[in-house]
């Protein structure tokens, strides 16, 4: 009778062994159908020229489908900035950028760019329900509960590369001021 318990036992352990082989392939396998694809992740970044950009003018790229706006800033938007308000801006050489998913954060709308208004907080107007962006994204009229969203960014050669994480990206998220919470114009 010991030996056919000694058996059944082998047998019982051969089977949980299998059964967990088979489970771990089987979870390596839907970790890789969860993977994103490489043509994904090669569109994961979007590489912008900006050496030609024009003062006071909107430029839309698209990053992951979004739109992103940028806007080179006149002297005169930089001097209408607060010392906040220029903690969101992206500089490069003595030029100021404005980077951001032109997206309201109140209902996804595509907010317009109204450059007679880049000095004053209606910069950018949502249409749909009136909310109101300053020059630097930052939301100035309800009902756009957060500013404009920075996408991760680098700067490398004169060119803005969205969609990696730089040491300029970095410093803005350690300062708090990529739009996930309320900032003030």
């Amino acid at each position: 009778m010991s030996e056919s318990m000694n058996r059944r036992d082998a047998m019982g352990i051969a089977f949980g062994a299998c059964a967990a082989v088979g489970g771990v392939f089987a979870l390596a396998g839907m970790k890789k159908a969860w993977d994103p694809l490489p043509s994904v992740k090669a569109a994961g970044t979007t590489v912008v020229d900006i050496s030609k950009a024009e003062p006071n003018v909107l430029y839309t790229e698209k990053w992951r489908g979004k739109p992103i706006f940028i806007v080179k800033k006149t002297a005169e938007m930089v001097a209408a900035s607060s010392e906040d308000v220029k903690k969101r801006d992206v500089i490069i050489g003595s030029d100021h950028y404005m980077i951001c998913i032109g997206l309201c954060t109140h209902l996804g709308c595509i907010p317009s760019y109204d450059p007679k208004n880049a000095t004053n907080n209606e910069a950018f107007l949502c249409a749909c329900h009136g909310a109101t962006y300053n020059q630097s994204g930052i939301n100035t009229k309800a009902p756009a509960p957060l500013p404009m969203l920075i996408p991760e960014f680098k700067i490398a050669d004169g060119q803005i590369i969205i969609g990696e994480a730089g040491p300029e990206y970095e410093k803005m998220k350690a300062a708090g001021v990529l739009g996930a919470t309320p900032l003030k114009a």
